[in-house]
């Protein structure tokens, strides 16, 4: 009898361990599976930065040309045109080396049965005072009261090459907007913004900011945009 007892005294035990273990391991189990839901759930949105920047680089190209019948007359022309460009510059206060040849092309051809030759040259400035730039611009047909027809592809394009120095605060501020949206996401569904799960840079855009234009023969503008849209993705608690 007393080893009877004994045996289903310790069956008992036996069997309450392993019922506890099982409501443990459950508990376990289903916290764990609790914590990977909250761990998956996340909201990805997108970040935007903007910000408005004066160009620090102006190219002027200018085509010009001259035809004649005969090759030396030509010639002289061209150096006719390109000496009053050079004066023109020069008189704005532009220094000698602003200016630079760009390319020469001779081609021949025939008016009226008779054959003709033309001189095309090209010549470049490239300067970092656009506020000079831009009189120069505004200028330009004076040039052309001085004899020298601009050709096609004549214009000047405005650069913003200081990007690296923009960028940090930028992506900062377009991670920031992301938050933003994702709080306020949150804040909708009744849950609170974690941290980053993980991002994407988007890449930076610098355009003619509002439109502007600059003048006859120019489709660019000092003042430019540069944008920045980041996707981050946010765990939510």
């Amino acid at each position: 009898m007393q080893q009877g007892a004994s045996f289903n005294r310790t069956a008992i035990v036996a069997a309450l361990l392993l019922a506890i273990g099982m409501i443990v391991g459950g508990y376990l189990l289903g916290n764990g599976l609790v914590r990977a839901r909250h761990a998956d759930r996340s909201v990805t949105v997108r970040g935007l930065a903007e910000r408005n920047v004066t160009a620090d680089l102006a190219v002027w190209t200018l085509n010009y040309s001259e035809q004649g019948l005969d090759l030396a007359e030509v010639q002289g022309g061209i150096e006719r045109d390109t000496q009053t460009i050079r004066r023109f510059f020069a008189d704005l206060g532009f220094a000698a080396d602003a200016l630079s040849p760009a390319g020469a092309s001779v081609s021949q051809g025939f008016v009226n049965g008779a054959q003709t030759v033309t001189i095309n040259q090209r010549l470049q400035l490239r300067t970092t005072d656009i506020a000079r730039a831009r009189r120069a611009v505004a200028r330009q047909f004076d040039l052309v009261r001085q004899g020298v027809v601009l050709q096609e592809g004549s214009g000047i394009s405005y650069s913003f090459t200081r990007l690296d120095a923009v960028k940090p605060a930028m992506v900062a501020a377009a991670t920031k907007d992301a938050r933003a949206a994702a709080e306020q996401f949150a804040k909708d569904s009744a849950t609170q913004v974690g941290g980053i799960k993980s991002a994407t840079q988007g890449y930076f855009s610098v355009e003619a900011r509002d439109g502007e234009q600059a003048g006859y023969g120019v489709a660019d503008t000092p003042l430019k945009k540069v944008r920045v849209v980041t996707t981050v993705d946010f765990y939510l608690e």
